[in-house]
């Protein structure tokens, strides 16, 4: 299946450099290009892609405010930031806002083609020397369950979920993609997505990045009272 990819940066050598790298693999088709959020949004609504790679700083309306409006827009399309940021707070805020992930523009050919692929079927991608960033940001005490995006009865909610959408969570925490949940867990995809679904409508988030950050950031959550794990 081909991979339909959406370019958004507002560098136009940088945007024409990594649509010919990309153009070169088969099973991915760069279906458009924009030069700043607005324009972003207008051709993400026109194409449909399956990734989007945006980038952070913009001028006029910024990243993550068009990474706002592409996850409420397009829900089902992985937006991934590509951008020359390091900063922890700027990661941190983009991956609660649902960016499926976030990657560095010094990344190598060979990886950004492979994280791309991840992205488009449902795992999050993260410059590998930034999750550790990811993690110690997401343990300061100063964050709370409101930052995610999950209401303040999000940790009440997670009483709710059974033993097996738990197990799911642990799953979803470490990154992997329902597939691979499906086989950890010896269930069928189907069941997974259902489980996910339920799981998102429990805690009151949008996207499974949030479900795993909310997990990272509440260490007990998925050990709350109620059924013996795997029942």
């Amino acid at each position: 299946m081909t991979i339909r990819i959406l370019l958004i940066d507002d560098h136009t050598l940088f945007r024409s450099g990594v649509s010919a790298l990309l153009q070169r693999q088969p099973d991915l088709d760069v279906v458009g290009e924009a030069s700043d959020g607005v324009e972003g949004v207008k051709r993400a609504k026109q194409h449909l892609p399956d990734v989007i790679l945006l980038d952070l700083n913009m001028p006029g309306l910024s990243g993550l405010e068009t990474l706002q409006l592409l996850v409420e827009d397009l829900p089902d399309t992985a937006v991934v930031m590509l951008t020359v940021s390091e900063e922890a707070d700027e990661l941190t805020a983009a991956m609660r806002a649902g960016a499926r992930g976030f990657l560095l523009k010094s990344i190598d050919a060979d990886a950004l083609v492979a994280a791309i692929r991840k992205a488009a079927s449902g795992q999050p991608v993260i410059t590998e020397h930034m999750t550790a960033k990811l993690v110690e940001q997401m343990r300061k005490p100063a964050h709370s369950a409101s930052a995610t995006g999950a209401p303040g009865g999000a940790r009440a909610s997670a009483e709710t979920l059974t033993a097996r959408e738990r197990d799911i969570v642990r799953e979803l925490a470490r990154g992997a993609s329902n597939k691979e949940i499906a086989r950890t867990l010896d269930l069928a995809e189907s069941t997974v997505k259902i489980h996910v679904r339920n799981i998102l409508r429990k805690l009151g988030l949008t996207s499974r990045v949030q479900v795993a950050i909310y997990a990272i950031e509440h260490d007990g959550m998925t050990d709350v009272p109620g059924e013996p794990r795997g029942r």
